[in-house]
This record gives C-alpha cells, structure tokens and sequence, in this order.
C-alpha cells in the first residue's frame, strides 16, 4: 500500500489501493451510471422536476423545500471546497474527469440533500408513503452507492465521502426543520398531516 500519495491518510491511501485492485468492467461500468446519477446535471433536473410535481398539487412548502434547500445546500457545498482546497486522487488513479477541489464530495453531499428532501416531502404529503416508510429507503441508498461510485472511479478520498454524507445529512436535517415550522395541513393526506 503507498503511504505517500499527496492529500490523503493511511486510512484514504488503503481504500483506494483496494478499490483499484478490483476494480472490474462491470463495477466500472455500474459506478460511471452511478456518478451520472449524481452528477450537478442530473440532480439540477431531479431537483427542478421534483419541486414542479410538488408545486402541481399546491405542496408549496415541500417545493420550496427541495428548491432551496437544494440550491443552499449546493453552494455551501462549493464554499466549503474553496475553504478546504484538498486536493483529489492523483490523475493515473482516476477513470473519469474531476475537476475543483476534493473535499466533500459534492456527488456525496448533494444526492445526500436532494434525495433527503424529495424523501422528507414525500413523507410529509403522502399517507401512503407514511404507511409504507421502507421505500424511503432508496433515497440513502442512492447517495451511499453514489458517494462510492467516486472513490471506486478514483476521483475522491473516502474521508471526502465521509465528509459529504456526514455534512449532508446535516443540512438536509436543518433546512427539514425550517421547512417543517409553521407548516400548514397538506390537501393530499389527513388533515392532521403536515405538507
């Protein structure tokens, strides 16, 4: 295992030791759509499309949730890069093209954000989705194979996902809590429900 790869610790330099000894066509493959999913593009339309089909059925709060919380999330994201400035993976170990600062992860943090709060809004709006909470599940699973997606394709430390989970689940706690005062009854569930 190298120990003097620049910007990362033992604990960084193992995990990317291993994950390029296994690295395989189909996990290259799968982990290349994974990063896509994560992507600043891709999110910016799960977010635009997510907040619109809130905002059709008058779920004002919830949209503005995951529109905001969205957009603030994301530029804390990038001044906490600027802030940090590590520096990613060297460039013989990446598969795909990364450019900015490592640390977090903005595919990490951000699938962390935008899925939480689609998932928070469900809740919140949907009593089926009450009586049936495991299918929120997909939205941490969705970032935490995301958040992997990029130490397998060498462009982040694991400390760099860490990071994005850990800050992400943060904000998305926060701004689900703003969202969450003052709320007014949703017209989709029991009038005990909050949208």
């Amino acid at each position: 295992m190298r120990t003097d790869l620049p910007s990362s610790t033992p604990f960084d330099a193992g995990v990317l030791d291993f994950v390029v000894g296994h690295r395989t066509r189909f996990l290259t493959s799968l982990c290349e759509s994974l990063s896509w999913l994560g992507s600043t593009m891709t999110l910016t339309v799960i977010v635009i499309v997510a907040g619109a089909l809130f905002a059709a059925f008058r779920l004002w709060r919830s949209a503005l949730m995951v529109w905001l919380g969205s957009v603030t999330g994301y530029w804390l994201m990038v001044v906490l890069k600027n802030t940090i400035a590590r520096d990613r993976p060297p460039p013989e170990y990446r598969l795909v093209h990364a450019a900015y600062h490592s640390m977090p992860s903005g595919h990490a943090m951000m699938s962390a954000i935008v899925f939480g709060l689609i998932a928070v809004g469900l809740f919140r709006c949907c009593a089926w989705i009450r009586e049936h909470p495991d299918v929120l599940l997909v939205a941490p699973i969705l970032s935490f194979l995301i958040g992997l997606s990029r130490v397998y394709l060498g462009v982040h430390w694991m400390t760099d996902v860490l990071a994005g989970w850990a800050i992400g689940a943060v904000w998305l706690a926060v701004v689900a809590t703003v969202a969450r005062l003052g709320a007014t009854p949703s017209p989709l569930a029991p009038s005990s429900s909050r949208a």
